[in-house]
């Protein structure tokens, strides 16, 4: 008795993560309000928003919740689109859902809440975030199903974020999503999952680029600097891709082959059967990996500590080390040899806790 009620803004999205999350706050007392979240979206993209938004109104509708609208076209198309395809050009390979969360959904959308007079925010991520006393922190878990675990997203968040933001399915699978969205008669209930870049869905990431980036044909050489093949220009490849070249003269028994290395200035790169071997002058293909805009969630990293990298979502778990050599630039010190891209997010992990992560020199 007596107890405040909390006001929490859902970012609706109008799939079946954000209707049970919403669902699930007005079960635990909250007073709720749905907001979509409008994005950019390029005139040769098939438009779904006008749908989402839709289904979005139908689940408040549902609920018995107010329903907002937040604009957010500006900001994504500066600090997401705009900053993905700036990246490319230099040849990098950036992450454009790692930016969209950061600017966008615990940007934009949180200074919304707030001036709405929002307590928190929430969004359907599969990320747990728990006050822990002991430390007297917030502290960014994994999500409880590993297979949609999102945390490698959520690597920019920090300290200010997590105290006003709730994740309100992390603690379950994806199963239990979809059993709570029949039990509260959610119309998205066996709508399917929604995939690709964020807000933008899914897309050949080379066909969105060519709009903006013009395309040369270049040479695909071998490790030994052969020509062995063209493509349609360097910057629109990632190191450890294996398709979208065209190979004419393939001397080794026809393996697949990998890109170990990419150079945007002479628009060659350098294809190789090893996935993990390449040509270390010219790539990112060390044990040692230089990185800056890092951010610890927590504490900096111990130095002679091990730790868990991934370099991709839903990637292997890496072991390495980490050697900060300032606030924001760090060292990554794997165990083995791996190949990564100048652009890439590095998340750092100790077991289930993301520590934060760092952006590939």
């Amino acid at each position: 008795m007596g107890k405040e009620i909390k006001t929490v803004f859902v970012g609706v999205s109008g799939g079946v993560d954000s209707s049970v999350s919403t669902a699930l706050l007005l079960e635990q007392g909250y007073n709720v309000v749905g907001v979509f979240i409008r994005t950019w979206t390029p005139d040769f993209i098939e438009c779904t928003w006008r749908d989402e938004r839709r289904d979005a109104m139908r689940v408040c509708a549902h609920l018995e919740i107010p329903f907002l609208e937040c604009d957010a076209t500006e900001e994504y198309k500066k600090g997401v689109a705009d900053y993905m395809i700036e990246e490319y050009k230099k040849g990098n390979t950036p992450n454009p859902d790692v930016m969209c969360n950061r600017e966008v959904k615990f940007g934009v959308f949180w200074n919304f809440a707030k001036a709405r007079g929002a307590d928190f925010i929430a969004t359907g991520h599969y990320a747990q975030n728990n006050y822990e006393l002991k430390i007297k922190n917030y502290e960014l878990k994994k999500g409880k199903d590993n297979s949609k675990d999102q945390v490698y997203f959520l690597w920019t968040l920090t300290q200010d974020d997590l105290a006003h933001v709730l994740f309100p399915i992390g603690h379950l699978k994806k199963t239990e999503v979809r059993k709570l969205a029949v039990k509260y008669k959610l119309l998205t209930a066996t709508k399917k999952d929604s995939q690709g870049v964020c807000f933008l869905g899914h897309l050949d990431m080379k066909d969105f680029l060519k709009h903006y980036i013009k395309s040369e044909k270049g040479n695909v050489l071998s490790e030994d600097g052969e020509i062995i093949g063209t493509h349609d220009g360097a910057v629109f490849f990632t190191l450890g891709e294996r398709h979208g070249f065209n190979i004419t003269k393939n001397t080794d028994d026809n393996k697949p082959l990998y890109v170990v290395s990419k150079d945007p200035m002479n628009n060659t790169i350098t294809v190789s059967p090893k996935s993990d071997l390449g040509l270390e002058k010219e790539s990112k293909l060390n044990t040692t990996i230089m990185c800056s805009n890092a951010n610890w969630i927590n504490e900096i990293p111990k130095k002679d500590k091990k730790y868990q990298a991934q370099i991709r979502y839903h990637g292997e778990y890496l072991d390495c080390k980490i050697v900060c050599i300032s606030q924001t630039y760090t060292e990554v010190i794997f165990e083995k040899n791996i190949l990564v891209d100048k652009g890439q997010s590095i998340v750092i992990y100790d077991n289930d806790i993301c520590l934060g992560g760092c952006v590939v020199n």
